[in-house]
């Protein structure tokens, strides 16, 4: 069996408990940026859904419009004949 002196031991502790606060500190910083990226994922989701409800919206008025000229058109070749 390994024989160590007080000094040894000391430092084989010390260095056990810093490996121990380097594994810490790493998988901390790595919950941070995981967590960091899923809320610009989230952000990023909230403004595409955004942009698409726009788009709807934009898209359902010109129909509405088209739909109108289409009406004072028909009514306009009615009224010729």
């Amino acid at each position: 069996m390994l024989n160590l002196n007080d000094t040894e031991e000391i430092l084989a502790i010390l260095l056990a408990v810093a490996i121990v606060l380097g594994f810490v500190y790493s998988t901390y910083r790595e919950i941070q940026s995981t967590i960091s990226e899923e809320k610009g994922k989230y952000r990023e989701k909230k403004e595409t859904e955004a942009k698409v409800k726009t788009l709807i919206e934009y898209l359902d008025a010109k129909k509405e419009l088209i739909d109108a000229l289409n009406q004072v058109k028909n009514k306009e070749g009615d009224s010729k004949n």
